[in-house]
């Protein structure tokens, strides 16, 4: 399966959900392939310096990480894409149809996944929980736990 997550600049809440969701892949063994990307990235910036520690305080790196912008061919490659947001969701529609959904949608919560861009640490760890725990939902759905 390949999931693919997108928010505005693949900076902070699209690159955190990767490297988050590939460590509970790892640590289940789920046979996952995933990618991140966002609707407006400047290509080739690094993920925001909070991001950053807050993933590494959740076990996950994202050092190396460098935005890119959604294409077609990343869609088409994609079997889900998580958006963090409806308004993420509204604008991949029409070319994602019917396996785009918001990451809290596709977790059976509500809501969307605040952006921390420009905010404090504690912000970004608060983002990066939010993240964590729609992660977890999703990880017992594609282990065909829940659906």
């Amino acid at each position: 399966m390949n999931i693919l997550f997108v928010c505005t600049g693949n900076t902070c809440r699209s690159a955190m959900a990767a490297v988050l969701m590939n460590k509970i892949a790892m640590e289940n063994n789920l046979d996952i392939r995933i990618d991140s990307a966002g609707i407006f990235a400047d290509e080739g910036q690094r993920a925001s310096e909070n991001a950053v520690l807050a993933a590494a305080q959740m076990g996950a790196d994202l050092s190396g990480h460098t935005a890119k912008q959604i294409t077609m061919e990343l869609i088409n490659a994609s079997d889900i894409i998580l958006t963090m947001t409806k308004a993420h969701k509204q604008m991949l529609s029409g070319a994602a149809k019917d396996k785009v959904y918001t990451l809290t949608e596709y977790a059976h919560k509500d809501g969307d996944i605040t952006d921390p861009y420009g905010g404090d640490l504690d912000e970004y760890r608060e983002c990066a929980r939010q993240i964590y725990d729609a992660l977890l939902q999703i990880k017992e759905r594609i282990a065909g736990n829940k659906s």
